[in-house]
């Protein structure tokens, strides 16, 4: 192997991650392993966001001379997939530990039947490396869940390898014969052999630099779900290659305040033509609104039926339909937080309230007939317009008990529910 190759090596680590989650009505601990690759002199480590996300409580870093040092959470990004890491260096410095430091490549110049490997630490085996080849450079699927629930896919395509990517290898690097990382590993498919998927290095570096910047990526939406055109153009007499067709519009979102609707095709935005005639081109089309600034006024060209028209929307921030998850334990009681996305999926008049996610037995909340689904409007008459609400009146239910009123929605039905000690 080159000295590129073997620089990559002890530029690897394995991650080992405590983290903490709110279910059945309580706090839930649990551990398990991933891949990085240390990407600078002041300990940046990528790695993937279903490896290290915010609900990590503790997060150590496994170096290539197999000694130990902690590091922090410096962002993540469900909807690509990755999270960056900061080792302790001064920690490091310390002890007189040193790291080797990565380089990317480009994942652009990528094609079908070039050999790469996948580096990381499959089932905590360190420093393993795979062999295989890129099976395609401009894979295309969109996992609505698939960051611990969170929507993953939609603005990036992966590329695929038949490289053996294993449970534990999330996060590691893929790399050519040169040792330069052109694409973060993510994931393989279950029930499948030697289909494994890794996100590009340019959409990687991208995200690196804003997750530097700001510890998060800020996207704009507008609220259009987009599906690809293939062998549905001569049903909208369209001319091939022209156009996306809008799937579905959110309720309440700027694409429906405009008065777009499904089944519209969406010709150009800003006078930019668009293209949307097979799903690998569908990411370029949301990037085209996600990376405008929040607030931007966006004209788009549609057509519907045989007229064509314009209309002018002003985009918002993109959420996530998973709001922040909380438990209280004294009322057996798992909540998360109602974003303004999950709302318009359901209907719901407002974002305001949370969502019941669990309930443990024989505690007030599942013996008040509380369930999974329920969405927690007031207690005590209070609007849950945030999660510290709920905070404030289970702290006072710890100081002192006392019976606590809750009002609820079920199948859109209001309920009142009380809390008992």
């Amino acid at each position: 192997m080159s000295r590129g190759f073997n620089r990559l090596l002890d530029a690897v680590v394995r991650i080992d991650v405590r983290e903490v989650a709110f279910e059945s009505g309580a706090r839930r601990y649990a551990s398990s392993i991933g891949s990085g690759v240390i990407l600078s002199a002041d300990g940046l480590v990528l790695t993937n966001a279903h490896v290290a996300s915010p609900r990590a409580v503790e997060l150590s870093i496994t170096l290539s001379n197999l000694e130990r040092v902690s590091a922090k959470l410096v962002g993540w990004d469900h909807w690509t997939d990755l999270a960056l890491l900061r080792i302790d260096v001064a920690d490091a410095q310390r002890r007189g530990l040193k790291f080797a430091i990565a380089e990317f490549g480009d994942s652009a110049k990528l094609f079908p039947g070039q050999t790469v490997f996948a580096v990381g630490t499959p089932h905590g085996l360190t420093r393993t490396v795979t062999r295989g080849i890129i099976s395609n450079n401009n894979r295309y699927f969109e996992d609505t869940n698939g960051v611990n629930g969170y929507e993953t896919g939609a603005f990036n395509t992966w590329l695929q390898t038949d490289a053996a990517i294993n449970p534990g290898n999330s996060g590691g690097p893929l790399v050519t014969e040169d040792g330069r990382v052109v694409g973060i590993s993510s994931r393989g498919y279950l029930g499948a052999n030697n289909l494994g998927f890794a996100i590009p290095s340019a959409i990687a570096r991208r995200i690196v630099d804003g997750l530097v910047a700001d510890g998060a990526i800020t996207r704009s939406t507008i609220g259009l779900v987009p599906g690809a055109l293939q062998d549905l153009e001569n049903f909208y007499a369209l001319a091939l290659n022209t156009g996306v067709l809008i799937n579905s519009v959110a309720l309440g979102s700027p694409a429906a305040r405009a008065g777009l609707r499904g089944g519209d095709i969406l010709l150009a935005i800003d006078g930019v033509k668009v293209d949307g005639r097979f799903p690998e081109q569908l990411p370029p089309i949301q990037n085209l609104i996600a990376n405008q600034p929040v607030g931007a006024k966006l004209r788009l060209t549609y057509k519907r039926g045989a007229q064509t028209a314009e209309v002018s929307v002003t985009t918002e921030k993109l959420e996530s339909r998973v709001g922040e998850e909380w438990a209280f334990e004294k009322w057996g009681l798992s909540v998360r937080r109602v974003s303004r996305t999950f709302a318009r999926e359901n209907q719901l008049s407002s974002d305001n309230g949370v969502i019941v996610i669990g309930v443990q037995a024989g505690f007030p909340a599942e013996v008040a007939g509380l369930s999974r689904g329920d969405v927690i409007t007031k207690i005590n008459r209070q609007p849950v317009d945030a999660l510290a609400v709920m905070q404030a009146a289970h702290a006072a239910f710890e100081a002192k008990p006392a019976p606590t009123l809750i009002e609820a929605q079920r199948d859109r039905r209001v309920s009142l529910y009380i809390l008992k000690p």
